[in-house]
């Protein structure tokens, strides 16, 4: 091969040598240089950095507390009875908190005794509630009989004096059966800390309106 023909391949050689080069160039996505490594993660001089926020769970409706003393205007407890009406009743003539009619739906509502009772919500003493037993099983008596135990919840709802809605929820801390003929001391308490203090008739009975026992739930407020 001549002088003349050896330059003219390697020429060739040298462009298409060059060629590659920029073929490879253009197809790399990679940065070529010393910033490429600076510039990989860093995010755009425009995006704001802001700090993260923190979300504030609703408080449960037990744990809101109340304003004031209110009037209780219906109960539920748990897996026993929802919304269940509650008369506010006074005394009778023998100074006993007044017990809601012998009817159909007197069987499903709570009585509760007003002031000078304490009221759900005061500072001290007893709020005094009670409710029917059945002979045949079917009053809220009954059904608190067979479902409320200590450490269940009573959910009591009412409006304060100042028309503000009200929810007061209690634990069962007490459970217990007495003679009726016996009284209880300690139901009538308005004084020491605050309860709700519920009682029925319980077996075994004797005759019309006429039962042996009566039980009776003393509960404390939840909300702190």
């Amino acid at each position: 091969m001549s002088s003349k023909a050896r330059r003219r391949s390697a020429q060739v050689a040298v462009v298409v040598g060059l060629l590659i080069l920029l073929v490879w160039w253009l197809l790399d996505p990679r940065p070529l240089g010393p910033e490429s490594e600076s510039r990989s993660d860093a995010p755009p001089s425009s995006q704001a950095v802001t700090a993260g926020t923190t979300l504030k769970a609703r408080p449960k409706p037990c744990e809101r507390g109340v304003s004031a003393p209110f009037t209780p205007t219906r109960v539920t407890v748990p897996g026993v009875t929802r919304d269940a009406n509650v008369l506010a009743l006074p005394r009778d003539a023998e100074n006993v908190p007044s017990a809601p009619p012998i009817s159909d739906v007197g069987k499903t509502e709570f009585a509760w005794s007003l002031p000078p009772d304490p009221r759900p919500g005061s500072a001290q003493g007893n709020a005094l509630f009670n409710a029917h037993t059945w002979p045949d099983g079917t009053a809220l008596g009954n059904k608190l009989l067979a479902g409320l135990q200590v450490g269940d919840r009573i959910m009591v709802h009412g409006r304060a004096r100042n028309g503000r809605a009200e929810l007061l929820c209690y634990r069962v801390t007490k459970r217990v059966v007495i003679l009726a003929s016996d009284g209880s001391f300690e139901y009538y308490r308005r004084e020491g800390p605050p309860q709700l203090a519920l009682i029925v008739c319980s077996w075994p009975r004797l005759g019309p309106r006429n039962w042996l026992h009566r039980t009776i739930w003393y509960a404390s407020p939840i909300a702190s």
